[in-house]
């Protein structure tokens, strides 16, 4: 799949903005501040439903406006095309799908984004959460039914923790049902993690040998939030008295957590920073040629900040390996990457929040 065409109003620093997309790799150059990442993080948006800027959601809007539009045409690999709107006024995202009003996960399914930042060694080095967010969009788009499930474990949570703040007994009567219906929906999406996991190790393997061959073997290990082999309601029903002490629910399926180690690195701590980021992107691209696997076709690929983030061995080697598949990619950076100096692409000159095309 690919970007046609991508039109962005009153986003950061960019009023408005629209760009026609070339097939394999744009290449996006300017300024610190000068809006580059505004442009990744907009097709991010349109396949997240969030930025992948930690405490971007206020900021996204422009200083002085109201709200921010986002609007692209999205071409499947079969030729089919559908027209992808986003928007807020507020705090409330609207989605709209070839014209019509849509739910924000019907939009999320239509387009497939992944990302590597200068911000996404918090994969590897940072909080639970991240790692959640990470696998749980890949198990969106394998498994059609996620969602749903996930929300009905996420308001079966909420209600539980409310009861648990409640002061006094317990009533075995109000929480019964909800710490069943957190044990049906967390066994089934603990299935799905775990089978999108096996089917992501592979993936994962192949891209460290090219990306950190020196650290040897990498493995991936998964915690699913509570006690293997143990039913989850039953689990909750004997901690009430330890998770109303502590005001909220503390096993289930949002306590997930899943970790890579290497055969010369058994733990995070062995790893520089450097590798770390390395190791993040190992595990964007490995999700990405799972995706490529799963759709039979590639998600769009961004590389934000490349030259900063990567020595020029390592830049080579992504483009390398993106460079023989039918990824389009659009990579940002204060002057165009050396490595991209003989590749075929459309580069973008960005300043202010305004662009001018220079290939």
């Amino acid at each position: 799949m690919r970007l046609e065409r991508l039109h962005l109003q009153r986003m950061r620093c960019i009023g408005d903005l629209s760009l026609d997309l070339a097939p394999g790799f744009n290449v996006l150059v300017g300024a610190n501040g000068a809006g580059k990442t505004s442009v990744l993080e907009a097709a991010f948006l349109l396949s997240h439903g969030r930025s992948f800027r930690a405490g971007a959601r206020e900021a996204l809007v422009q200083r002085g406006s109201s709200g921010l539009s986002i609007f692209s045409s999205v071409r499947r690999d079969d030729g089919v095309v559908h027209r992808l709107g986003l928007g807020r006024e507020g705090v409330r995202w609207e989605a709209r799908l070839d014209g019509q009003d849509v739910s924000l996960g019907e939009l999320i399914r239509e387009c497939a984004v992944v990302c590597f930042e200068p911000g996404s060694h918090a994969l590897i080095a940072g909080g639970a959460e991240e790692r959640r967010r990470f696998l749980d969009w890949g198990v969106f788009h394998v498994e059609h039914e996620f969602l749903g499930i996930w929300r009905r474990y996420q308001r079966a949570l909420k209600q539980r923790n409310s009861l648990l703040r409640r002061s006094g007994v317990l009533d075995e009567g109000l929480m019964a049902p909800w710490e069943q219906e957190l044990g049906r929906t967390a066994l089934l999406i603990d299935q799905w993690r775990k089978a999108y996991l096996d089917a992501f190790v592979p993936f994962l393997k192949k891209q460290a040998t090219v990306l950190l061959p020196e650290l040897g073997t990498i493995e991936l290990r998964h915690r699913r939030g509570w006690p293997e082999g143990e039913d989850l309601a039953e689990v909750l029903a004997a901690q009430r008295q330890k998770d109303q002490g502590r005001g909220h629910t503390s096993s289930g399926a949002h306590r997930a957590d899943w970790s890579v180690s290497f055969e010369r690195a058994p733990q995070r701590e062995h790893l520089s920073r450097g590798q770390e980021k390395l190791t993040a992107l190992v595990c964007v691209l490995a999700q990405a040629w799972l995706d490529a696997q799963h759709r039979g076709e590639w998600p769009i690929v961004c590389l934000d900040d490349l030259a900063s983030e990567l020595d020029q061995a390592h830049q080579a080697a992504v483009v390398d390996s993106l460079r023989d598949t039918l990824a389009q990619v659009f990579i940002s950076g204060t002057e165009l990457p050396q490595v991209l100096a003989a590749q075929p692409m459309q580069m973008f000159h960005v300043e202010q929040g305004q662009l001018a095309s220079l290939l």
